[in-house]
């Protein structure tokens, strides 16, 4: 398996060739991506080739329309990790720039899906909109397959209880602070990553030290405390978050603050990644330090029960 990163006019080593492709943007990778690219997989067995999947370096719209720029669900790296646990062989990412834009769906079908890749058989899902200004349909790709002696498959909506599954129905789930019904959609639990930085320190001195991290690339989810596993150094600890600001001690700053139960060491200048498991409150002030303690006691507990472990 390999992820190649290629500006439009570029053809990617030979393995990448000869089988199923499929495109978009594919951030989060939830349930619909997932069921996309076992598509895929289906048809590459069918050509005997790699399952392939395109995707972009930068989303389509941002480059089209400058300031629309949100934080991703999933940095390209964690993308194109999933996408392969899905089942794709091999991922391309796009360079996204004006040139890949300016292609009619008719041109970038034949540089880049026909020539560049040598696709035998296209995926795509019902919803498939492609080239110049969008203007490339399912039914602009199937008689592009058809002309060139390619296979196509279009994949009906994936739902999930009784609503279409959607990257931007994640991104309301987590915003809206509801983590277990993004889980859902995800099939997995949702998780950020950044560096562990220097805080106020306040944590240490009433009993509930916290890894403040910064240079988080994905979204946060909404305001609020949250039942977590911290992973260090890839091992999953119990924890508490706390996402938002820090009204008891007066600051406005939105950050996010994680307390590992029972750990002990020095995580500063370490990547940190946290899984965000179920939200246990919302963020709001205390009547100072002794009344934030024992609300702090209790959060913990409420986190160990949720993450069914003892608490130290």
């Amino acid at each position: 398996m390999a992820t190649a990163h290629l500006d439009w006019s570029e053809y990617p080593p030979p393995e990448f060739t000869g089988g199923a492709v499929t495109v978009g943007n594919f951030d989060g990778v939830h349930r619909g991506h997932q069921a996309l690219v076992a598509a895929a997989r289906e048809q590459a067995d069918r050509v005997r080739g790699p399952a392939v999947v395109v995707t972009f370096g930068t989303p389509p719209h941002q480059v089209l329309h400058p300031g629309s720029e949100r934080p991703p669900l999933t940095t390209i790296a964690r993308r194109a990790e999933l996408l392969h646990a899905a089942g794709a062989d091999h991922v391309v990412v796009l360079r996204t720039g004006p040139a890949l834009l300016a292609l009619s769906p008719e041109a970038f079908f034949e540089d880049v899906i026909a020539r560049q890749l040598g696709a035998r058989a296209v995926v795509e899902g019902y919803d498939f909109r492609f080239g110049r200004g969008r203007a490339g349909t399912n039914e602009t790709l199937r008689a592009l397959c058809a002309g060139a002696g390619l296979a196509f498959a279009e994949l009906a909506q994936v739902a999930f209880a009784g609503e279409p599954v959607s990257s931007s129905r994640v991104r309301g789930a987590l915003v809206g602070g509801d983590v277990a019904r993004a889980a859902e959609l995800l099939a997995r639990p949702y998780r950020i990553a950044g560096t562990v930085v220097t805080g106020a320190r306040r944590g240490r001195t009433i009993g509930f030290p916290t890894a403040n991290l910064g240079d988080v690339a994905t979204l946060l989810p909404g305001n609020g405390v949250y039942a977590v596993r911290a992973l260090v150094n890839g091992v999953p600890h119990p924890a508490a978050a706390n996402v938002g600001p820090n009204p008891t001690f007066g600051e406005d700053a939105r950050k996010i603050e994680v307390h590992l139960i029972g750990f002990a060491g020095d995580l500063y200048g370490q990547e940190l990644t946290v899984e965000f498991v179920s939200r246990l409150r919302e963020t709001r002030p205390f009547g100072g330090a002794a009344e934030l303690v024992e609300q702090l006691k209790r959060d913990i507990e409420h986190a160990t029960r949720v993450l069914g472990v003892s608490q130290p």
